[in-house]
């Protein structure tokens, strides 16, 4: 401050014509009220003189009981260490102006480290004080929403710090949490250290305040160093002072008689009295020679000016402010003699100058700017600690170097302090029951969800075109699906398809080779040769089904499946009728009939039945066909290729028509079983067209119930079945006849009852 204020009174522009005074007082909790009052009075302290300015007190409370008895007589204080963020309400405390941020800065400052680091779960350690108290809420409020939490808060106060730092070191001992903050004075630090020391607590990552992370005490004490090693703080920015190391070298007791405070520490650094009529009894006088220049001594140390330029600032404060309000030429403007603190409040309100070190100075409110210096705690060879800059905090913005910080591990790796892993991407968070919101689960993402981001909290679901990867990482294109040649169930269908197609084709060779035989020519034999051609046809027309939809495969395959089962059914259902008609005729006056039922009226029934099934499929197919569509109802990470029915209503009639077919057969065959006859076809047909019609109405459900490509196998499983059905029943038995018991396949033998 007299340095200050020594360098304001040489300047020739700032405040030319007038020397500033003050008067240095002590601001203990019980003299700093009645110091304030007798100084604003103008008492025997201030040399008569009333007192327009106070800088300080250090302290906040005392800040804030002198704000509440000086606030009404608008005498402006500036505080360079009053930090506490109550001071920053105008309306309560309009005369509080401060060269040091508001705590709420550091504990924000605090806050963005922890977010930087990725520091999710910590543990605090406050003073049981409006300090400790502020500090802790405003690092809670930063960090909300931010994913950090704190596993515990720990209290320390003054008077039991001994018992409180003991039931702290166990909390810590005892916590998952790596990093821990703390909020208190550096002497309570100390204890807590020790503590933590007797236990062999050395793992820990602290976080300092700007109360304890530049303390020299704590630097230099061996006894912490190994729970102190990597400190990281929050620090009262720094700044150099030129010319400040030289005039601190350069004083002498003899040249200022006065200051009791140069006169103690010389006392105390050289072991001598300065002057005769303060020497104690057991100090030798001084010679005179005695000189600062070598001293290596903290006072002397002026590498980290902190507080000291809090207190420059302050004092440049007050003669900007003096020189703002002494510069008018009105003639109501005050005198130097006669300074009213209520002008000089006003007039810092606008203070706005750029300092010796050029700095911007002025005050937002009655604060400053927020600003700090970011601190590392770093072994020496020797043992103890030293203080290493790695950054600084500019209001809102972190700057720091991280390739210059030594952890409390010892290695350059960031201190890991979480209570759950972030999640990786492809999972969730899923938190647990009665538990902090820090302390997760990692779920994976559903199929057809995705979760591409670390620590995400919701999966989101691909769009309907798409699907999620393997690792839920990200959504990709569905791949088409559809029943091909390539895959087991599409061989295997195409298989059993071609086999019975083979199958029929032998039996229609055999059929060809015995064709003069009784058994062949029996019931009509080219009604039997166009039924295996009918059935050659059914089991050919379910490889249409396979292999990729396309608009003409699509029509056909309907087509093919409806024409040729009509066809097949035509002929058995004309088989029953000329087993039916056979018999009838026996009876007198129906000899008639059969002339109305020859080979060419079965020829062309099975012709008209077959016709109107063409029709059927032709106007279908005319108005409404099946075309090639995506089915994207079925989730899945493909999406079906499949031939939808633009029309239900034109399968149904084409279906209808066929079961309308079999179970007119089906009836009539089952009258037509127990005729005489010692190889009836009637019970063949109608074995055959039970299973026709159980296979077809077992299709239906399975139709409707199938996913995807199955509802194709399906219904090739449907044509194949009934197709394989009707030629086992109705032509087994006859080529077993045919080349096995040719015996039996006599005119004679077919005829008898």
């Amino acid at each position: 401050m007299t340095f200050a204020v020594d360098e304001i009174n040489r300047n020739s522009t700032l405040l030319p014509g007038v020397k500033l005074g003050y008067r240095i007082l002590d601001s203990c909790f019980h003299w700093a009220l009645q110091v304030a009052l007798s100084l604003v009075g103008g008492d025997a302290h201030s040399c008569g003189q009333p007192v327009p300015l106070l800088i300080g007190p250090a302290s906040s409370t005392i800040t804030i009981i002198l704000s509440r008895i000086l606030g009404p007589l608008s005498v402006p204080l500036i505080s360079y260490f009053a930090s506490c963020p109550c001071l920053s309400d105008r309306l309560n405390f309009p005369n509080v102006f401060r060269t040091i941020p508001s705590d709420i800065y550091q504990a924000r400052a605090m806050a963005r480290l922890a977010i930087h680091f990725r520091w999710t779960w910590m543990g605090a350690v406050i003073e049981n004080t409006d300090y400790g108290h502020f500090a802790i809420q405003a690092f809670q409020e930063e960090t909300k929403g931010k994913g950090v939490c704190l596993e515990f808060i720990e209290t320390v106060q003054r008077e039991t710090i001994v018992s409180d730092a003991r039931r702290a070191a166990l909390t810590i001992q005892a916590s998952t949490a790596r990093v821990i903050l703390i909020f208190c004075w550096y002497t309570d630090v100390r204890t807590l250290f020790l503590e933590l020391a007797k236990r062999n607590v050395t793992d820990r990552q602290f976080l300092a305040s700007e109360a304890w992370s530049t303390s020299g005490d704590l630097l230099q004490d061996l006894a912490i160093s190994k729970v102190a090693s990597g400190v990281l703080g929050v620090a009262i920015r720094s700044a150099t002072i030129p010319g400040f190391q030289n005039y601190l070298r350069s004083l002498h007791p003899i040249r200022r008689p006065d200051d009791e405070f140069l006169r103690e520490f010389w006392e105390k650094e050289f072991g001598c009295s300065p002057h005769a009529s303060f020497q104690k009894a057991s100090l030798a006088p001084c010679s005179g020679t005695e000189s600062l220049e070598g001293v290596q001594n903290p006072f002397t140390d002026t590498s980290q000016l902190r507080v000291a330029y809090n207190v420059y600032l302050a004092v440049y404060a007050a003669a900007h402010a003096l020189h703002s309000l002494l510069s008018c030429n009105s003639s109501t403007c005050s005198s130097p003699k006669h300074i009213k603190p209520i002008e000089l409040l006003q007039h810092l309100n606008k203070v706005n100058v750029t300092t010796p070190q050029g700095e911007m100075f002025y005050f937002q409110g009655g604060d400053i700017p927020a600003k700090y210096d970011l601190v590392n705690w770093q072994k020496t060879s020797e043992g103890s600690l030293r203080l290493v800059l790695i950054g600084r905090v500019d209001g809102f913005d972190l700057h720091l170097n991280e390739s210059t910080i030594q952890w409390s591990t010892g290695s350059t790796q960031v201190p890991v302090s979480v209570c759950s892993e972030s999640c990786p991407p492809g999972t969730r968070k899923a938190n647990r029951k009665g538990e902090p919101l820090c302390c997760f689960d990692c779920i994976p993402c559903a199929e057809g969800e995705i979760s591409n981001q670390t620590g995400s909290l919701h999966c989101e679901r691909c769009l309907s075109e798409f699907w999620s990867n393997a690792k839920q990482t990200a959504c990709i294109p569905r791949q088409l699906d559809f029943l091909s040649f390539n895959e087991t169930l599409g061989i295997t269908l195409t298989a059993v398809a071609v086999s019975g197609a083979a199958v029929t084709t032998a039996v229609f060779v055999v059929f060809l080779c015995y064709r003069q035989t009784p058994m062949v020519r029996a019931n009509n034999s080219e009604l039997s040769f166009l039924l295996l051609l009918s059935l050659k046809l059914c089991f050919l027309c379910s490889l249409v089904f396979i292999g990729r939809p396309s608009v003409w495969a699509c029509r056909f395959q309907q087509a093919a499946f409806g024409i040729s089962f009509v066809l097949c059914v035509s002929c058995l259902l004309v088989k029953t009728l000329v087993v039916l008609v056979v018999f009838s005729s026996a009876r007198p006056g129906a000899k008639a009939l059969m002339k109305w039922f020859g080979p060419g009226q079965q020829r062309g029934s099975v012709c008209l039945f077959t016709s109107i099934q063409i029709i059927i499929c032709a106007t279908w197919l005319s108005l409404s066909p099946p075309v090639p569509q995506r089915d994207l109802g079925f989730q899945g990470s493909k999406v079906t290729l499949e031939c939808a029915m633009a029309s239900v209503v034109g399968f149904s009639l084409v279906l209808g028509y066929i079961g309308l077919l079999a179970c007119t057969c089906l009836l009539l065959a089952f009258l037509a079983r127990k005729l005489p006859d010692n190889f009836n076809e009637a019970k063949l047909i109608t074995f055959s067209m039970l299973i026709f019609c159980a296979v077809w109405v077992a299709f239906v459900p399975a139709y409707v119930s199938s996913p995807g490509k199955y509802v194709v196998a399906v219904e090739i499983f449907a044509i194949l079945a009934s197709s394989y059905g009707l030629l086992l029943c109705i032509f087994a038995p006859k080529c077993f006849i045919i080349l096995l018991r040719p015996e039996k396949n006599t005119k004679k033998h077919l005829m008898a009852r």
